[in-house]
């Protein structure tokens, strides 16, 4: 992606207007008075507030800094899952590119610790935002509360980053003759109960795809009133910053790191997932009450915050800088969801103006994969107890369906709701050609990795240092195409295709092939799957022992899934004991397996192991 500097042009796509900000160059090249970067981020909330046209609830300091600065109407993220989005915005990079897209992954402690003998790969080979603000002689500072007190921010990031440490907490222990670039992590939709009560079930109104249902509504109310807790805290944000003198050199972003954490919002490229609010104050009054139509996202949000700070602009940042003189507008963006704890699922969605295309590469399987996170929460509980007593309709019940489209297809001017699926409507299918191209396309330049089954990742990771090596490689040029290809020989019943896949010298292609012979269900492929139980890379091994037993031959690769649960990649251990659920194998040798997983060393194998243990 192409690097952008210069005086800013602000384009209002869908209007005859051409706005000109043309002094903001300053912030380009004065070392001295080069400006304050504040990022106040927000979790778990989508657009329901005063700017964005909420009228349930009022939010008069998010009302006037929309009113002092320019509202973006048309922000993404890259992930609708926090440390993956996260990820992204810190590094300024697309998390399915840098290898950081399955959230709770690539750490060394926590939720996504990772096997000691993989970490080394787990560090970046790149260097994130802050330390690029401090390297130029910027205060950096992560802090959770406006309060100069209290823990420190959230990080959450996908990958070990404990070598980079911020200057403080805050950003008043900036000295007064430094800039200063500072994080401000606000609870937000995470903080839904805090405010419980404040906001009237009854006055809320819910997307359609919900049922209207006082469990949907009162969380529904709890979550706007979370944005009351979040507005009464930006607006001490904003007079702390005014109080210290500091408020007319600084630049506010205001974001959220994902939509709301709901059925169809969190973890889902659908637009209650990624799309989200994005408001810029610029110092002294500039472009104050503007909007701005056109498409970005959270990591234009990072390479913008290096261009105001006169910060050269990495090459591997695949940002844009929104304020830069000879800046484009987007013709598309695109979003990703990877696995997400224990869940593993490959979603991929590119938005323009007026269509949004989501690609299912797993459409083998329901929306609603078991997910301990999410089936924890009562919304989940009412919507699959409505959903076993028939009480929803059509569109409500489309996410429990135990296989979906490979393809959707939304007119988001005449659908906002991403309701009706147009990839069968024959007036359509040129754009639904481009959409799939633009996202392949994007998927191949983008070097995106997402396509490969995690525990060969981890492999390829650890043998080339680092997972945003693997495709650079010139062995690997071919690798997202060959994938693509075969995932859709399997979805179109290529069964001659997916038999020569089996012999592919790429584990990813051998797994992929596996795993559509036993969605097929193709007798003709016992023989070749059976052979494929013996194949050097476990991941294989296990797509072909989930093949057999799906193919009723469950004999012939429930020794090899068991064994492979304790396998030393622990990833490929996840994957097992996941064929293991889905294969309905309950042996007393699995039950023996399952007890044993109970106490693995991987958190997600051990959540999968909890839900399959009251199955014996």
């Amino acid at each position: 992606m192409k690097r952008l500097t210069g005086r800013p042009v602000f384009h209002r796509v869908g209007f005859a207007v051409v706005v000109l900000f043309t002094n903001l160059s300053s912030f380009h090249v004065a070392a001295d008075e080069r400006p304050n970067i504040l990022w106040i981020i927000v979790e778990d909330a989508s657009c329901h507030i005063g700017p964005y046209g909420e009228t349930a609830i009022k939010t008069p300091n998010l009302d006037a800094l929309a009113a002092e600065g320019v509202t973006f109407s048309s922000a993404y993220v890259t992930a609708p899952v926090c440390s993956a989005s996260r990820s992204a915005m810190i590094t300024g990079m697309m998390q399915s590119t840098l290898g950081v897209h399955n959230h709770r992954s690539q750490m060394d402690s926590g939720k996504g610790k990772g096997s000691p003998a993989y970490r080394d790969s787990y560090h970046l080979p790149i260097k994130i935002l802050p330390e690029l603000f401090q390297e130029a002689g910027y205060h950096t500072s992560n802090n959770a509360r406006v309060e100069a007190v209290g823990r420190p921010g959230k990080t959450d990031y996908n990958f070990i980053w404990h070598q980079f440490e911020y200057d403080s907490a805050h950003w008043l222990d900036c000295p007064q003759d430094k800039p200063f670039f500072a994080l401000l992590q606000l609870k937000g939709g995470k903080g839904r109960g805090e405010n419980a009560g404040k906001v009237d079930p009854d006055s809320v109104t819910l997307p359609p795809y919900y049922p209207e249902h006082p469990v949907f509504k009162k969380d529904w109310a709890d979550y706007l009133g979370s944005w009351l807790q979040v507005d009464q805290e930006l607006g001490l944000a904003i007079k702390q910053l005014k109080a210290a003198g500091r408020l007319e050199n600084t630049v506010v972003f205001f974001i959220t790191d994902h939509g709301v954490s709901h059925l169809r919002g969190k973890q889902f490229v659908y637009e209650e997932g990624i799309r989200v609010p994005l408001i810029m104050r610029l110092p002294q009054g500039r472009s104050a009450g503007s909007t701005r139509n056109d498409l970005v996202n959270q990591i234009d949000v990072s390479a913008t915050s290096l261009g105001l700070a006169g910060i050269a602009i990495p090459q591997n940042i695949q940002g844009e800088d929104f304020l830069a003189q000879d800046y484009s507008a987007k013709k598309a963006i695109f979003s990703g969801r990877d696995r997400c704890d224990e869940t593993v699922e490959i979603l991929r969605s590119v938005r323009v103006q007026r269509f949004k295309y989501i690609r299912n590469f797993l459409s083998h399987t329901p929306h609603t994969q078991p997910n301990q996170y999410k089936d924890s929460k009562e919304i989940t509980k009412t919507m699959r107890r409505l959903h076993a007593a028939g009480k929803l309709n059509e569109l409500q019940d489309r996410i429990f369906r135990p296989i979906r489209p490979m393809e959707e297809l939304y007119d988001l001017k005449q659908d906002p709701y991403e309701t009706v699926n147009l990839v069968g409507d024959a007036k359509y299918q040129k754009t639904l050609s481009a959409m799939r191209t633009r996202l392949y396309d994007q998927m191949v330049d983008g070097r995106d990795l997402g396509l490969i089954p995690e525990p060969i990742l981890e492999d390829l990771g650890k043998r080339y240092g680092s997972k945003f090596h693997i495709l650079k490689q010139s062995e690997n040029t071919n690798m997202v195409r060959d994938l693509i290809n075969i995932i859709e020989a399997g979805e179109k019943g290529n069964v001659p295709r997916l038999l020569e896949g089996l012999e592919d010298t790429d584990p990813s292609v051998r797994y992929w092939a596996a795993t559509w012979l036993g969605n097929l269900k193709h007798a003709d492929a016992s023989n070749a799957l059976i052979e494929t139980t013996g194949d050097v890379d476990p991941a294989v091994r296990v797509a072909a022992s989930l093949a057999l037993s799906r193919l009723g031959q469950p004999q012939n690769g429930v020794s090899i899934i068991l064994k492979t649960i304790e396998d030393d990649n622990w990833l490929a251990g996840m994957y097992a004991i996941r064929a293991l659920e889905w294969s309905g194998i309950r042996t007393p040798a699995a039950q023996a397996a399952v007890n044993r997983a109970l106490d693995s060393p991987y958190e997600f194998t051990r959540r999968i192991a909890k839900r399959l243990s009251t199955q014996f």
